[in-house]
């Protein structure tokens, strides 16, 4: 009976030493960890507060190049963009003949009327927005509200005296055709030029941006091709008509009344008073030589010009100035020419107009013509209808 328990005993101790041999061991030494792979390239993080030194500690800070500020602020490009954004023009592989500004991203500092001085792009965009846009828009609105006031207030200005039948030729066949050559590509720079410059607040909220997009793209085209007709007939115009818009005697006294459109009473005039002259003078000669002159910068048409985009930007700006202007006097031309006046629109329709009518509202032009100095018919052949006899 003492053997078994014996056998347990020093079973018992045989563990416990083996267990404490092992415990007793030293730990097996791990293994040295990979080391860190070197970096391959590009900007390597860092703890921006223990950067050394501050890249404002050195006294030529504001002088670093772009490469120097990278060693104590990697990715810090600042230098490279201060040059860009001062005018710096950088390398390209395009000919200067042809692409001037290939390298310059920024242009140089410029304050133009109305802009704070800042890069010219965003001195154009200042003149744009700030100025052209709403003054533009509020004097075109305000020539037209002034003009539906004057219709609703005073009407169209009828003839006193009964018409006699009896017709006197205005306008040859070769002057309508002029003038209206001329007034459909106005009419078409015109609509086309309000819906590029203000369609975006009246018309894009309405028809919504796909329709507006291609209805913009269709008159930005039809602009391109009516700006050089407008060109031609203006010249053709201007030549036609500049003999019978010459200062003339009684002129003066027609400006100073006003043309008698508030006293009811018609100044006496020669052919064309003296608002038409100065719509001749003032709109189509003055600002329409402006309008063709910066039209033609604007399609790059003037040979030898440097096309830069400051020279783009300021032709832009004159342009739009140059053309409010000129729609703003043609309103109310176009008014009297049609709903504005009785027996106005017959005229450049027909080149005919009644006795009476040259008799009320150009009486020394009607003057000329009954003493034989103007012919009553220009031109061949006659209308039905009989002329006025010298």
């Amino acid at each position: 009976m003492q053997r078994p328990s014996r056998f347990l005993a020093a079973l018992f101790f045989a563990a416990f030493g083996f267990s404490a041999m092992v415990s007793a061991q030293p730990a097996a030494t791990p293994a040295p960890a990979p080391a860190a792979a070197a970096p391959t390239g590009g900007i390597q993080s860092a703890n921006i507060f223990e950067v050394k030194p501050e890249a404002s500690a050195d006294p030529k800070y504001a002088e670093q190049t772009n490469g120097e500020r990278a060693r104590v602020q990697p990715g810090n490009n600042a230098p490279m963009w201060r040059q860009v954004g001062s005018g710096v023009t950088g390398y390209s592989s395009l000919p200067k003949s042809e692409a001037p500004e290939a390298g310059n991203l920024i242009q140089p500092f410029v304050q133009y009327p109305g802009s704070r001085l800042t890069n010219a792009g965003e001195a154009w965009r200042q003149v744009r927005n700030n100025w052209l846009i709403p003054y533009g828009g509020a004097l075109l609105l305000i020539v037209v509200g002034a003009i539906a006031l004057f219709y609703l207030g005073k009407g169209r200005i009828n003839l006193h005296g009964a018409e006699t039948g009896r017709k006197i030729e205005r306008f040859t066949p070769f002057e309508r055709s002029a003038h209206w050559a001329n007034a459909i590509a106005f009419s078409i720079l015109a609509i086309s030029g309000i819906v590029m410059a203000f369609g975006k607040f009246f018309l894009l909220p309405i028809m919504g941006a796909t329709l507006f997009g291609w209805l913009s793209y269709l008159l930005k085209n039809m602009h391109n091709f009516a700006g050089p007709l407008f060109a031609v007939s203006l010249v053709i115009v201007f030549f036609t008509f500049v003999r019978d818009n010459m200062p003339r005697r009684g002129d003066m006294g027609w400006l100073l009344k006003g043309g008698g459109l508030l006293s009811g009473k018609e100044i006496p005039s020669h052919r064309f008073n003296a608002g038409e002259k100065l719509l001749f003078w003032g709109g189509v000669f003055f600002l329409g030589a402006i309008v063709v002159a910066s039209g033609l910068v604007l399609d790059k048409l003037i040979p030898g010009l440097i096309y830069v985009r400051d020279t783009m930007q300021v032709a832009h700006m004159v342009h739009a100035v140059a053309t409010v202007l000129m729609m703003a006097l043609f309103i109310g031309h176009i008014y009297i020419g049609t709903i504005g006046m009785q027996g106005a629109y017959d005229g450049m329709k027909t080149g005919y107009v009644d006795e009476t009518w040259a008799r009320e509202h150009h009486e020394y032009w009607y003057d000329d013509v009954k003493a034989g100095k103007i012919p009553a018919q220009r031109s061949e052949p006659a209308p039905p209808s009989q002329t006025v006899q010298a």
